[in-house]
Formats: C-alpha cells, structure tokens, sequence
C-alpha cells in the first residue's frame, strides 16, 4: 500500500472531524465547553465512551500481549464491571444531587480549598502524563509506519496532531467531542471487526476453529491462580475494580461527559450499558490477539512482538491494501478520543477547580479568551512531553502509564473515600502532607517489591532484588497498587481527621 494513499486518508479524516466539530460547536459558550449545556444524548455519551476508555494503547498492546499474558486480561475487565456498578450508584447520584460542573468541587464542599485544589492537582499531573503517553504511543506508530517514509520529523508530526486536536476541540468542548468521539468510536470498532474478518479469512478459520487452535496454544487462559503473581485473578479483579472507580468515576474527564447528561436516571443507563459492551470488546481485541499470534505461527517472516505485531501484520502482510487503510483509520480513531477528551477536561479542571472561574463576575468574552489561553497551554504541554518521551523512550510506556496513574491517583481515592464513608473534618493544614506521603510511601513499597522493573526502566541496577525476595518472599503487587495508595491516604486522613462538631 503506498504511503501516500494512506496519507490522503488520514487527511480525508481529520477534515471529517472538522467538518463535525464545526456542525456541533455552532452557539456553543462557556457551558458547552464544560458540561455540554447538560443536554447530552446518554446513548452517544456511552458510545463515545468505549473509545475513550480504550485508547490507542489498548487497540496494539492487549492484542499484541496474548502471546505472552494469554486471556488473563479479561480478570481486570471482571473488575471493571463491579467498578461501573459503583460508579453507577454511589457516585453519580453524588455527582447531580450536588449538580456539579468539576466533580473536585465535592472535595471543597466536603473539606475546604485546599482539599478541592489537591483533588483537581492530582487529576491534571496524571492526565497529562498518561494521555501524552498515550499519544506518543500512536503517533509513533504513525511515524515508524508511514511518516519515516515520508522524511517528516517526528516533531511536525506531533506539532500538526496536536493543531488538528486543537481545531475541533477548542470552540465546541464536551459539546463537540460527544458527537466526535462517537464518530471515532465507530471508526475503531469497524476496523477492529474488519481486521478480525479478514485475519480468519487468510488463515481459512472460522469463529470456532479460531478458538479451538487458541485453546491448543494455552492463548484462551483467564484465570491466574498463583497467589503470588501480579496477575493474580483475585488481585486483578479488585485492582480492576479500584481502577475503574479512580480512572472513570474520580477522574474529571470521563465523569465531565457522563453528568453532561440531562438527568440522573439517563446517567446510569450510560454507564452500565457503556459496562456491558466494553466487555464484549475487550474479548474481542483479545480474540484478534490470538489470531494475530496464529497468523504470525503460519507466517514466519512476520518478525514482531508485542505492540509492533498488530501493525506490521496490517501493514506489510498479505491482507491487502484495503487493511491497512482500515487498520490506520481505527488506530487514530482509538487514539483521538483518549486525547481531545483529555485536553478538554483538564481546561475545564484548570479553569474551574484552579482558577476558580465559575466564581468569577468577569463577563463571558473575557472567560471565553481566559479558557482558550489555558486550552492552548495545555497542548503545547502536550507537545513538550511528546518531545520528552521520544528522547527517553525505553519500550515500557505502557507499564509506565499504568504504574504513575497507580501512584497519582490513590490521593483521590483515599480523599473521595474518607469523605463519602465518613463524617469526619479533616484539618487542612496537614492535608498536602497526607497526600504527598502516600504516593511516597507506595512507591517505595512497590520498588521494593519489584526492583527489576524500576532497573529495567532506570538502567541501573539498585541491588535490592535479595531485600525484596526477603521481604515479600517474591510478591508482586499489581494492579492493587491504586489501592494500596488509596488505603494509605485513607488511614493518614483518619489520623488527620476529627469527630464533625456539626
């Protein structure tokens, strides 16, 4: 497939986009940016949802992990289920009894400022470190694939995703993107079927002969059963569970969309539709990655692993043209989502939680100038990151996005908990110190606990393998560290805490 055709594709979807964001961003102001005008469609909030939640790093890296990590992704997608039900009844009726704009706003009710200002922190140093990670995930992709051919630097390239986001998202905010993600989530779900049809149809497999020859590779395998793996199906059940809670309930870009929606009740239907399809999905990609590794077992000359697999076969196999286009157009359309969701509600976190903007008695030009001046802030942050990753890139984005929204968002989770399962006032002198030892004090237990991977990501060797193995007789904590983070924060706010006066 030549290069330049699949160029002129992509460009032929950015313009979609515009044309999109353009139509729905007519009349918008301030309260279209931030909540949509709460008149958001649940069925296309819970559509476009799907291709937030997955991301670009889902679309090649849980496909492409099968090989090694087998079915046992779908213990943490159990989780996620339970996590949405909570989401769904604890914290949505929270949300619109309070009818908030920033679900941080809850911190400054229930604590004072500084807890507001600590909880919307939080969310803003995560969310742009993992969505840039996320980003540069894809746009090297991009790069490596089609872009390298072309002789364009991996700096314009970001510099012009970046003003593409810009474009479609800076006027229409929520408003916008409810209707663009929905069109992006369409895009990947059609390439993720499509791959898989025409896969099955190379290897002359059906749906069952596929699983079958799965099943004889050991891919189909769900459940861990050893106590001390970090993939642990108990583990990875409550780990998925907390992280859906944190990264979708307490997180400012997931909720901003979901209580853009007119009413509690349509709310709720959102999130556990959204529940359900997410995990077909997930089995899906699943699914693919099994026939990715069988089709590379019939192909020898395919020479890829883990992220690269799903790209290469794509793209230089015998699938035809027709593939690669296909297979370009859902990547983005799965990368796009995670990203113009993220510049947007960190906007809104900065100029609600921090700025305190929805106090202000400026007019509305002048908040409209101050939010557009903060949106480009934002991505031109984007852009700087972009730059940094690609200077020290060491193959471990993945399971650095997962291990630093680990560590920044147990505060959160420790701070929604203690506020909603107690009555407690908390003394907000000592707040910042709670919220800073905890994530402290969890990373150090984690590098104890798994030294290798912080030497495989420093180059170094720390010599504490022999600590660790005496200490936690080789434990590995998982996807339990978000709640391991939160638990400390929790307790800290206890000892922090005393009996309400009112």
């Amino acid at each position: 497939m030549s290069t330049t055709i699949l160029l002129s594709f992509v460009i032929g979807y950015f313009l979609l986009l515009l044309g999109v964001a353009w139509y729905t961003s007519r009349g918008s102001n301030n309260e279209s940016f931030f909540i949509g005008n709460r008149k958001s469609n649940w069925i296309l909030v819970a559509f476009g949802m799907i291709g937030t939640s997955l991301s670009g790093v889902t679309f090649v890296s849980v496909p492409g992990a099968v090989g090694e990590n087998h079915f046992t992704y779908l213990q943490v997608v159990f989780g996620y289920l339970l996590g949405y039900v909570v989401i769904a009844y604890v914290l949505l009726p929270l949300y619109y009894r309070l009818n908030l704009t920033s679900i941080y706003s809850y911190l400054g009710n229930r604590f004072g400022k500084t807890a507001h200002y600590t909880g919307a922190s939080y969310f803003i140093i995560s969310r742009v470190i993992g969505a840039t990670a996320r980003l540069y995930l894809v746009i090297n992709i991009l790069q490596l694939f089609i872009l390298d051919q072309l002789h364009l630097p991996f700096v314009v390239t970001s510099l012009i995703i970046l003003t593409l986001i810009m474009l479609y998202t800076f006027q229409g905010g929520v408003k916008t993107i409810v209707y663009t993600d929905t069109l992006q989530t369409l895009g990947m779900l059609v390439g993720l079927v499509a791959c898989i049809l025409a896969i099955t149809s190379q290897l002359h497999l059906g749906f069952g002969d596929a699983l079958d020859q799965m099943s004889d590779k050991g891919y189909t395998k769900i459940f861990n059963t050893d106590p001390k793996s970090g993939a642990y199906f108990i583990k990875q059940i409550v780990g998925g569970m907390f992280i859906t809670i944190v990264m979708t309930g307490l997180d400012q870009e997931m909720m901003q969309k979901n209580i853009s929606v007119k009413n509690l009740k349509d709310s709720q239907k959102n999130i556990m539709s959204f529940a359900a399809v997410l995990v077909l999905v997930n089995f899906l990609f699943l699914f693919l990655g099994g026939l990715l590794h069988i089709y590379q077992s019939a192909h020898p000359d395919v020479n890829a692993a883990k992220d690269a697999l799903f790209p290469t076969i794509a793209l230089k196999g015998q699938l035809g043209g027709t593939i690669g286009i296909i297979f370009i157009i859902a990547l983005i359309s799965a990368l796009f989502p995670s990203v113009d969701g993220a510049i947007t509600s960190l906007t809104s976190s900065f100029c609600i939680d921090i700025l305190g903007m929805h106090q202000s008695v400026a007019s509305e030009q002048q908040k409209k100038r101050k939010r557009m001046l903060v949106h480009f802030s934002f991505a031109a942050l984007f852009f700087l990151l972009l730059i940094i990753f690609k200077i020290i890139n060491n193959g471990m984005i993945i399971d650095f996005i997962l291990k630093f929204a680990g560590i920044t968002y147990g505060p959160l989770l420790g701070m929604f908990a203690f506020g909603i399962m107690t009555s407690r006032e908390i003394r907000n002198k000592l707040l910042w110190i709670v919220c800073l030892a905890g994530p402290l004090f969890t990373l150090v237990i984690d590098l104890l606990c798994n030294p290798s991977w912080y030497e495989k990501l420093l180059h170094i060797d720390l010599g504490l393998n022999p600590t660790s193995e005496m200490l936690f007789g080789g434990y590995k904590i998982g996807v339990e560290l978000i709640l391991i983070n939160g638990f400390i924060v929790y307790t800290g706010l206890m000892m922090i805490s005393r009996k309400n006066k009112s």
